[in-house]
């Protein structure tokens, strides 16, 4: 994905490792380590989950260039490294001429009109061999939500499209809707409402990709109408869900 933006983008996740690089412009984000800035030049990734937003510095256009990988393909690069099942890249911004080099490298052979199969394949590698030795962490992560975070989280990542309240959500985590909202702020970095937001978003987006129509996407995703999925859809990705639908057309 290419795209030059002086949107800003509000909280929210990915299903995929998001790596990427900054083509001209600043960018400033919230991350798990707290706020980064990303200029020209800088690396930028994002765990699989990793809750992150994303504005422009001094409300200038920034440019970049991103590959959103499936976390399969991540661990079985891992797996030829000798490493262990799950992976994380350590941080959002890296500054890294060579992983850039290769990066760069990398997306205009996928971009090429005719794209050479093997040359792809020998780029990806090179690129997340570099990236996963330099900047990389195996093993099983020992940190995580509080487990009554987490019993909401399974609720809103098992049904997003269901009606839900905070009152529901407090008594299935078994504490107080208090406690709840001071749990999602602490360990998710958003409130219940915004994370349910984005997997509705997240959700039109697949109905999208796969044929549906923006107003069957909206009301199949739990939006009351295409005007709230449109605004909910323009604030994380930045364009229209008619736009995005063209787009794969």
């Amino acid at each position: 994905m290419t795209l030059a933006s002086n949107h800003a983008f509000p909280r929210h996740a990915h299903d995929q490792f998001g790596i990427g690089l900054v083509a001209f412009g600043a960018q400033r984000s919230w991350s798990g380590i707290g706020q980064v800035d990303a200029g020209a030049g800088d690396m930028i990734a994002v765990n699989p989950g990793e809750i992150h937003d994303g504005a422009p510095v001094g409300d200038c256009v920034r440019g970049w260039r991103m590959l959103y990988l499936d976390p399969a393909v991540m661990a079985e690069q891992m797996a030829d490294e000798g490493g262990q099942d799950r992976i994380e890249i350590i941080r959002p911004v890296m500054r890294d001429p060579v992983l850039a080099a290769r990066f760069e490298q990398l997306f205009e052979r996928l971009t090429a009109c005719v794209p050479d199969c093997l040359a792809v394949e020998q780029g990806l590698v090179g690129a997340l061999m570099h990236l996963l030795r330099r900047h990389g962490a195996g093993g099983a992560r020992v940190d995580g939500p509080a487990p009554p975070v987490a019993k909401a989280l399974r609720r809103l990542d098992d049904a997003p499209e269901a009606p839900v309240s905070l009152a529901e959500l407090a008594t299935l985590a078994g504490v107080s809707r208090f406690q709840l909202l001071r749990g999602f702020a602490r360990d998710i970095g958003v409130t219940p409402h915004a994370y349910l937001m984005q997997r509705r978003v997240r959700l039109a987006r697949r109905l999208l990709a796969n044929g549906y129509a923006p107003a069957e996407a909206a009301i199949e995703a739990g939006f009351a109408d295409q005007s709230h999925l449109t605004r909910a859809f323009v604030r994380q990705f930045g364009v229209t869900p008619g736009r995005y639908r063209a787009a794969l057309a």
